[in-house]
C-alpha cells in the first residue's frame, strides 16, 4: 500500500487531540515522557473524541486509554531520538501537509464558517419583500448599466417624494409579475440564489417599511422595501388530494372534494382516498409531495400546509388556481442547530458570489492588520519594460532580476520585483488567459493583484500558529503522526516482513501450534455440462462406485466432453452442508445442483480424509506475520519503558474519574 495513504489513514486518530491547549494552572500536567509534558486538556480531548459516546470517564476506561497514549508518546520520543524529524523528505512531506491544512483552515475559519453562521442566523427568519427591478443584461455596456442605475435613482426619488410603491412597480419594474402584485414578492428566506447576496444582506438588515436601493444583483438593480419579518416556517412534508375545476362544472368539483373530506372524517385512510386525486403524479403514491419550504407553491397552498398543527392532521378543503385541495401533514422540519445545518449551508455558499466577496474582504483585512505598503514606482518601471511576448509562451524573466521592493507585510515580509517575475514565470496559464482580451500593461497589473493576494494568504498561513493555538496543536499532531508511522515502519513493519530468520524463530518458539488445520477431505468436484443434464442420475451412480478415470471414459465419448472434475481440499467446518455430520467419510457425495447462470450441474465426492494437524509457516504466513508484528511492537514498547522515564501524576488522574 502507498505509504502516504497509510499515513493519511492513521492521522485521524492523532488529529483528535488538535484542540486549544491552555498551558496554565488550570491545565496541569497529567504525565511526562522523558521530561516532555502531556497536559490534561490534550489527553481528555483525544480520549473523548476517540471514544465518542463511550467516553464515560470511568476508571477502567481512563486507565486503558492512558496506557495507550503513554505508548504513543514513547514511540514519538524514540522517533525524535532516531532523528526521523530531520529527514529531508519527511520535512518536505510535513510542509506539504501544513500548506494544504493551512490553506483550507484559513479559508474555513475566516470565510466559510463566518458565511455559514451568517446564513444560518438569517435562515431563522422569513422576510416579506417588495421590489422594483431594473434589468441589466450580462453583456450590457457601461452606458446601459449607468442608464439602468439612473432610472432606479429617479424612481427612488419619486418614492421618497410620496409616490405609491405598487403603482411605481407596475409602471416601471422589469419584473412583469409587478403588473399583478405591485412588486410584492412575498416572504422569502436565506440563502438567496447566487448573484443575490447584496439583496439578501439588504433584506435582513434594512429596517421594516423603509426603502433600500438601488441594490445591485447579477440581474440588475433593485429598489427594496421590507414589509416585515417572521420566524422561519422551515419545511413541511405533505401529501395532498387535488380535484381540478372544469369550466362549467365548478359545483361538481366542490361536491367531489366535500365528499372526500366527509370520508376522511368518517375514518377512511387518506392514502386510499388519494387514489381519487386528479394529480396523476402524486395520487398513486398516496398523494405524497415530499418536503417543501416557502415560495415553492402558490400562497394559498403554502399557508394551508403550514397552518396544520400536528403530524397526521389534514386541512379543510381549500381552493387554489389548480382546483380544490385537501392537505395532510406528514412531518414538520424547523431550522436545525448550526452544526446540523452547516454541511448543507456550506455546499450552497461555496459556489456563491458571497464566497469570493468574503475572501476579498479577508485579504483586505490581512493587508490592513499587517501594515501593507506598496512601491508603485517599482511596479510601474517593471511594467514599462514588458514587450508583446509577455502574454505568450515566449516570455522569460530578466537575466538580471531587480531586487527593488514591490510591497511589504508586517515587520519582515518583503516581495521584490524578482519574486514577482518568478511568480509570472510559474504562472504561464494565468498570463495566457489574458491574451487578446486586455493590453499587456493591464494584464500585468491584474497578475500583480493576484500575486499580492497569494502573498497575503501565504503570510497569514505562516502566522496561523500564533493566531490560532488550536492550529498549532493540530500541526503538532500531524508531525507526531508522521514520526510514529516512520518509527513503527522501521522497528516493526519492515522487520516483520523482511526478517525471515526472526519470523522462523518466532514461529517455532513462540506460537507454534496456534494455527491448525481442522479435519480436511480431498474431494473430486465434478461438473456436468448442460447437455449432460438428462444423464445426471446415471453419472451420480457411476461416480459413487468407480474411479474418476472410468467415469470420464464412460461419459466423454468422441468429441463430446460433458464431464470434468477438479481435486480440492475442504476443511470439515467449511464443507458444504451435504458433507458434514455423519456424511463426512470416504465415498460420501453431495447432491447434484444446477448453476442458474451457466446451467452446469455440480456435485462432489470425498476421496480421502486428512486428520487435523498444525499449519506450517508457509500455510499460515499472513497470520503469523501479523502476530510477529504485534510481538515486535510489545517488545519495542517494553524496551522504550526501560529507556525513557515515564512519570504519571496520579493525583491529577484521580480527578478525571467520574464513574
Amino acid at each position: 500500500m502507498n505509504t502516504k495513504i497509510v499515513k493519511l489513514l492513521l492521522l485521524p486518530l492523532l488529529l483528535c487531540s488538535g484542540t486549544l491547549i491552555a498551558q496554565n494552572n488550570n491545565d496541569p500536567v497529567l504525565f511526562t515522557v522523558h521530561n516532555t509534558p502531556v497536559h490534561v486538556s490534550e489527553f481528555t480531548y483525544i480520549y473523548a473524541k476517540t471514544n465518542g459516546k463511550n467516553a464515560d470517564f470511568s476508571r477502567k476506561s481512563l486507565e486503558e486509554y492512558l496506557d495507550l497514549y503513554v505508548k504513543f508518546k514513547l514511540k514519538v520520543q524514540k522517533a525524535r531520538d532516531m532523528h526521523i524529524d530531520t529527514i529531508a523528505s519527511l520535512r518536505s512531506e510535513l510542509d506539504g501537509y501544513r500548506r494544504q491544512l493551512a490553506d483550507s483552515y484559513l479559508v474555513d475559519k475566516e470565510v466559510t464558517e463566518k458565511l455559514a453562521r451568517e446564513a444560518h442566523e438569517r435562515m431563522k427568519q422569513d422576510v416579506d419583500l417588495y421590489h422594483i427591478f431594473f434589468a441589466v443584461p450580462a453583456n450590457a455596456s457601461p452606458a446601459d448599466t449607468l442608464a439602468a442605475f439612473q432610472k432606479a435613482q429617479d424612481i427612488l426619488k419619486k418614492l421618497y417624494a410620496g409616490a405609491d410603491f405598487a403603482e411605481m412597480a407596475a409602471a416601471h419594474s422589469d419584473d412583469k409579475s409587478a403588473l399583478n402584485n405591485g412588486g410584492h414578492i412575498g416572504y422569502v428566506t436565506a440563502v438567496f440564489p447566487n448573484g443575490m447576496y447584496a439583496l439578501e444582506r439588504a433584506a435582513y438588515s434594512a429596517p421594516i417599511n423603509t426603502l433600500v436601493g438601488p441594490v445591485r444583483s447579477a440581474a440588475g438593480y433593485h429598489i427594496l422595501k421590507i414589509g416585515g419579518r417572521r420566524p422561519a416556517r422551515g419545511e413541511v412534508e405533505v401529501a395532498h388530494i387535488l380535484i381540478r375545476r372544469q369550466e362549467g362544472m365548478e359545483a361538481e368539483a366542490k361536491r367531489r372534494i366535500d365528499s372526500i373530506y366527509q370520508q376522511l372524517q368518517a375514518g377512511e385512510p387518506f392514502e386510499q382516498l388519494a387514489a381519487l386525486s386528479d394529480d396523476r403524479n402524486s395520487g398513486p403514491r398516496g398523494g405524497y409531495l415530499g418536503f417543501f419550504g416557502i415560495q415553492r407553491y402558490e400562497l394559498p397552498f403554502e399557508d394551508a400546509a403550514f397552518s396544520i398543527a400536528k403530524d397526521g392532521d389534514y386541512s379543510k378543503p381549500f381552493e387554489s388556481s389548480a382546483g380544490w385541495h385537501i392537505i395532510k401533514r406528514i412531518s414538520k422540519r424547523d431550522i436545525q442547530p448550526f452544526e446540523v445545518e452547516k454541511p448543507r449551508i456550506e455546499a450552497r455558499i461555496k459556489n456563491d458570489e458571497r464566497f469570493e466577496e468574503a475572501r476579498r474582504a479577508m485579504i483586505a483585512n490581512i493587508r490592513r492588520e499587517n501594515q501593507f505598503r506598496e512601491n508603485p514606482q517599482a511596479l510601474a518601471q517593471f511594467i514599462a519594460g514588458l514587450d508583446d511576448s509577455f502574454l505568450t509562451f515566449r516570455w522569460k524573466p530578466s537575466e538580471q532580476k531587480s531586487q527593488d521592493i514591490l510591497f511589504t507585510l508586517g515587520k519582515d515580509f518583503k516581495a521584490t520585483v524578482a519574486d514577482f517575475e518568478d511568480y509570472l514565470a510559474n504562472s504561464a496559464r494565468k498570463r495566457l488567459r489574458y491574451t487578446g482580451t486586455v493590453e499587456t500593461a493591464e494584464a500585468a497589473r491584474l497578475l500583480y493583484n493576484e500575486f499580492v493576494d497569494d502573498a497575503c494568504m501565504k503570510f497569514e498561513e505562516a502566522n496561523l500558529a500564533d493566531k490560532y493555538p488550536d492550529f498549532k496543536a493540530l500541526m503538532r499532531e500531524y508531525e507526531e503522526g508522521i514520526l510514529l508511522f516512520e518509527a513503527t515502519k522501521i522497528q516493526v513493519w519492515d522487520r516483520a516482513s523482511q526478517d525471515s530468520a526472526g519470523l522462523e524463530q518466532f514461529f517455532h518458539k513462540v506460537i507454534k501450534g496456534k494455527y491448525r488445520w481442522d479435519e480436511r477431505a480431498i474431494v473430486h468436484h465434478w461438473k456436468v455440462a448442460p447437455e449432460g443434464k438428462d444423464q445426471i442420475g446415471e453419472i451420480l451412480k457411476m461416480a459413487a462406485k468407480n474411479p474418476a478415470a472410468k467415469v470420464l471414459e464412460k461419459f466423454n465419448t468422441g468429441d463430446k466432453e460433458i464431464l470434468s472434475f477438479e481435486e480440492k481440499t475442504w476443511e470439515r467446518t467449511k464443507a458444504p452442508s451435504g458433507l458434514n455430520e455423519d456424511k463426512w467419510k470416504v465415498g460420501a457425495m453431495t447432491a447434484a445442483s444446477e448453476d442458474p447462470k451457466t446451467k452446469e450441474w455440480t456435485f462432489a465426492r470425498i476421496e480421502k480424509i486428512i486428520p487435523p494437524k498444525d499449519k506450517t509457516l508457509k500455510e499460515a504466513r499472513g497470520y503469523i506475520v501479523a502476530d510477529y508484528q504485534d510481538w515486535l511492537e510489545q517488545q519495542w514498547v517494553e524496551q522504550l519503558r526501560k529507556e525513557y522515564k515515564v512519570e504519571i501524576n496520579r493525583n491529577v488522574f484521580e480527578k478525571l474519574i467520574k464513574s
